[in-house]
């Protein structure tokens, strides 16, 4: 650590105001941020190695991928002996905490998650193919490229630190190494150009703090090699739990996104992929199994059965044509330490209400807002409502008339279900159920192309009101979440300004004009 202090005094002529360490995952690197007023945007990243080999290769790979303008942190500063450094800060969010709420929600992702999922492997391809442009792959480490000796490697290790660490889990050695070298002669058959991310992990990409912009991390074990492998990793992450619709939406996106860069051959792409997804699962469960088993850290072991539920699945599908191998990890499915514990989802807290601190409230005591602090003369206001028809359709008070009203009784209510009676189309378990159900999501793909003809014809006539109104049986659910959902769209479209009244849940909120 002085070694490291010492660095940034001689890159910044002072020590930093504040150090902070960052929790360590699966690397035996240790991360610190390092602030002071000298350094570009208020803090760095200060980086202490545990392999000079290592270091050398992730510092060479950033400073390439920073040629090539891609979305990586900037090398700053290297120690003489090369076991430090210093690289940009990206920011403090990561993929995988933003994906938190969806990931403790068993896996039911809301639009907004599922948008930063979609940015994340459109971005994939132009690191493989971009990346891999005047690469010198020689400087890559542990290898220059994925070929048969690394596959044999990542699958003793799956049978040395998780088979063998299985008290009295008997298996064939000679059958079992058959099936290794089977499958390191399936997944070596075919010669890539492109570059092997290796990690492509949601822990490993990094939100920044303007956009959200994806940008990645922690490629230092990269190497020339197939893409299946990152979309596998990437995809079946064992604690993500992915839906299989989800998935198939995230595979369709990356090869839209590669055709950018190369000419993808899909089919063999889409016949490849499975296997890929069943060699990384069980490279993941030999890392789990020595991190876990041998270096007796807890999470790991937490790990291990959504990992297992995954190599279910894959068996299910048939992706693996080893017998031998299949039987394998067919016991291993079957075994009860490896069972997944059922979780109760939908636990009220705080954190499942929209953070509405920034924009004007108020509640039904106070009455409905005046809205003159929100002068807007002279350009569009957009105000949409939400409510039960059995109490009326809202009035028009803006003298005049008319605005549409749309009636969200036909899509699946989930007010009929005991764990979201109490709660709204603003609480995130009743985001999740209507976005899984996706009735909803198709009721407003058509209310969007309406309202977006709409506005967008009276903004260039210059009108100033236009009203949206969504009606259900009680104005706390369904019609709560179209209504917030269409606010957003427009001022997030338009730019425009969106005044938002949940009428039977007395919430009235401000989306401030975008300039």
């Amino acid at each position: 650590m002085e070694k490291l202090i010492q660095l940034y005094q001689e890159t910044w002529g002072a020590a930093p105001s504040n150090i902070e360490k960052i929790a360590q995952s699966g690397s035996n690197r240790q991360y610190f941020r390092l602030s002071g007023p000298e350094v570009p945007g208020g803090s760095v990243i200060g980086v202490v190695g545990q392999s000079v080999d290592e270091n050398r290769a992730f510092i060479y790979l950033t400073k390439h991928f920073t040629l090539r303008r891609l979305p990586v942190p900037k090398i700053l500063a290297v120690s003489e002996d090369e076991m430090r450094y210093i690289q940009t800060d990206l920011g403090k969010t990561s993929l995988y905490d933003a994906l938190s709420k969806g990931r403790n929600a068993g896996g039911r992702y809301t639009l907004s998650e599922r948008r930063l999922l979609e940015r994340t492997i459109e971005a994939l391809p132009e690191l493989q193919y971009r990346g891999a442009r005047g690469l010198d792959f020689t400087k890559c480490y542990p290898a220059a490229e994925f070929d048969r000796t690394s596959v044999l490697f990542d699958l003793y290790y799956f049978k040395y630190c998780f088979l063998k660490a299985i008290p009295q889990f008997d298996f064939h050695e000679l059958k079992l190494e058959a099936a290794f070298q089977l499958m390191a002669d399936d997944l070596t058959s075919e010669h890539s150009e492109s570059f092997l991310y290796r990690d492509f992990q949601a822990r490993n990409v990094i939100l920044s703090d303007e956009d959200q912009k994806p940008c990645f991390i922690d490629y230092q074990g990269g190497r020339r090699g197939p893409v299946e492998y990152d979309v596998a990793s990437f995809l079946w992450q064992a604690s993500a739990r992915y839906s299989p619709q989800l998935r198939e939406e995230l595979i369709d996106r990356y090869i839209a996104s590669a055709r950018h860069y190369f000419d993808i051959a899909e089919k063999t792409f889409r016949r490849r992929l499975p296997l890929f997804v069943l060699f990384r699962l069980l490279q993941v469960l030999g890392a789990y199994g020595f991190r876990g088993y041998y270096e007796r850290k807890e999470h790991f072991l937490k790990s291990i059965p959504p990992a297992i539920a995954n190599v279910r699945d894959m068996l299910s599908r048939g992706a693996c044509p080893y017998p031998y191998l299949n039987e394998i990890l067919s016991r291993l499915t079957e075994m009860p330490q490896f069972q997944e514990k059922e979780e109760k989802v939908f636990k009220r807290d705080d954190g499942y209400r929209i953070d509405t601190s920034n924009i004007y409230q108020s509640h039904k005591e106070d009455g409905p807002p005046t809205w003159s602090k929100y002068d807007n003369r002279g350009k569009l206001v957009v105000r949409v409502f939400s409510f039960s028809f059995h109490k009326g359709i809202p009035e028009d008070t803006s003298g005049n008339g008319g605005g549409y009203v749309f009636d969200c009784r036909g899509t699946h209510n989930p007010g009929r279900y005991e764990p979201y009676k109490n709660l709204t189309g603003l609480d995130e378990p009743v985001i999740r159920f209507l976005e899984d159900d996706g009735e909803i999501i198709t009721f407003l793909e058509s209310v969007y192309r309406l309202a977006d003809t709409h506005v967008s014809r009276y903004l260039q006539r210059g009108f100033t009101d236009i009203m949206f109104s969504f009606g259900c049986t009680g104005g706390q659910h369904r019609s709560v979440y179209a209504a917030q959902h269409l606010a957003e769209h427009l001022n997030r479209k338009f730019g425009v300004e969106v005044r938002i009244n949940h009428r039977e849940r007395g919430i009235y909120t401000v989306l401030p004009a975008r300039k």
